[in-house]
């Protein structure tokens, strides 16, 4: 494993140890940041999709760092997907960056400037796509 593969693993495990599921963390900062989102899973009482898509999200993310073909193609569809449920490609793109608020947030003062680096370019990536 690389630098960044390393760092991205270093930041989900410290996020981990301190939250443990920080699903419920990142979809009430999204709402707060896009509450017209919100009502977009109303039917997901159990959570489960919120749980998913986050796990999704940081699939894509960790090949992204090992440096796999994929992660560009599942973003691409997404942004698709998402469009045709009346998500805007803005909206879309600021869940990366919550999650990396919040995942900041969570990690506190050990969250280092590797992970920082690797959050960063990552998200810069999946910009990109």
């Amino acid at each position: 494993m690389d630098q960044l593969t390393d760092a991205l693993e270093a930041s989900l495990e410290l996020v981990a140890e301190r939250c443990g599921d920080p699903t419920e963390r990142v979809y009430d900062r999204l709402f707060a940041r896009q509450p017209e989102m919100e009502a977009l899973f109303l039917g997901d009482q159990s959570r489960q999709a919120r749980g998913h898509m986050l796990q999704m999200v940081l699939d894509t993310l960790t090949g992204m760092a090992d440096g796999a073909a994929w992660p560009a193609n599942m973003i691409r569809a997404e942004k698709i997907n998402h469009d045709q449920i009346g998500v805007p490609f803005d909206v879309f793109a600021t869940f990366f960056g919550v999650i990396h608020e919040t995942f900041r947030e969570a990690g506190g003062e050990d969250w280092t400037a590797e992970m920082e680096t690797a959050w960063t370019d990552l998200l810069a990536r999946a910009a990109a796509v």
